[in-house]
């Protein structure tokens, strides 16, 4: 996988508002349905979301700053010499390894004969140098070399190295009173399955949700299954506009209930909600539901901002000329 910085456009300074905001901009462009004629479209949109999980984690960017992991997330071992480099010979495979780096770090010599893996240094517990040779020579295949062989090859008799299957992506479009309030919904993914997905409150168009394990199957045994990554689309409302945290709105306002007040109804998150409208209002006031917009990342919400039109009658009404008339007039 490529640099995660190139995979987002970005220098290595950005700040974490700079990758989400490339993250953003890349995620509508590169995204499946907007790409159904390129083939590698899902690929691109993986790489792209791999890259954005290292870099928008200040942990794991860190990691990778340092040179602890790679692209992939997946941790970097630094300090091997390379195959043979030492006096075990090619006889008996010899093999010296470093972990750590340093003079003082301590290398131990490992051989592969016709026993399989042997550790001729310091012992290993758990987790150690022997568990980390096992996976990386392990998917050479147990003991013995690629021809059976007592001596061919590498022989770490640990099994199969860990592998990790590849990421699937999906997409699902939900309500904005579904993205603002958090849901549940089903997806289906390219795997064949369908899972229920946990919206999460407050979520925007272009953001995605990672589901844990649900990717395609590791290609070795006992390797970690990919993830599939599921972009939410927010459907457009049709009475409500966003604004920031904010939601805008209009409401048509009949001239009688303008000029002596009344209550109109208008649309909310929520469901319906009866609106008074103070007399004397003229046409662009706006008014202030508070509360009843999006969620705010700090917390709390914003407000519905609800903007009057007044209306006329269909029909011309006699009385109502004579009485415009009769302003006008005054008015002059």
């Amino acid at each position: 996988m490529r640099d995660p910085y190139d995979v987002l456009g970005v220098g290595r300074k950005a700040t974490h508002d700079e990758l989400k905001k490339a993250y953003r901009k890349l995620a509508k462009k590169l995204h499946p349905d907007a790409n159904k004629s390129d083939p590698n479209a899902s690929t691109k949109f993986a790489e792209l979301n791999s890259a954005y999980e290292i870099l928008g984690d200040e942990t794991k960017r860190k990691q990778f700053d340092r040179g602890e992991i790679d692209a992939e997330g997946k941790p970097r071992f630094h300090g091997f010499e390379g195959a043979y480099p030492g006096a075990g010979g090619r006889g008996q495979g010899g093999f010296n390894a470093g972990f750590g780096g340093g003079p003082g770090a301590g290398f131990e010599s490992f051989t592969f004969g016709p026993d399989g893996f042997r550790r001729a240094g310091r012992g290993a517990g758990p987790g150690g140098m022997e568990d980390i040779l096992g996976d990386i020579f392990g998917a050479f295949g147990g003991r013995g070399g690629p021809q059976g062989g007592p001596q061919g090859g590498f022989q770490g008799g640990f099994g199969q190295a860990t592998g990790r299957g590849d990421d699937v992506t999906a997409s699902v479009t939900v309500t904005m009173a579904e993205a603002a309030k958090g849901a549940k919904t089903r997806v289906s993914l390219p795997t064949g399955k369908e899972v229920e997905v946990t919206i999460p409150a407050g979520i925007t168009s272009g953001q995605t949700v990672r589901l844990r394990g649900l990717g395609h199957p590791s290609p070795v045994r006992q390797g970690q299954p990919g993830d599939a990554l599921v972009t939410v689309e927010v459907a457009p409302h049709p009475t409500l506009k966003p604004d920031g945290a904010d939601l805008r709105a209009e409401a048509a306002v009949p001239l009688a209930d303008a000029v002596l007040g009344g209550k109109v109804r208008v649309d909310t998150l929520d469901g319906a909600v009866e609106l008074t409208v103070p007399p004397m209002s003229s046409s662009g006031r706006t008014l202030r539901l508070r509360g009843r917009g999006l969620p705010k990342p700090a917390g709390g919400a914003g407000d519905l901002l609800v903007t009057l039109k007044i209306t006329l009658p269909d029909a011309a009404d006699p009385e109502l000329d004579a009485l415009m008339r009769k302003w006008r007039a005054q008015a002059q």
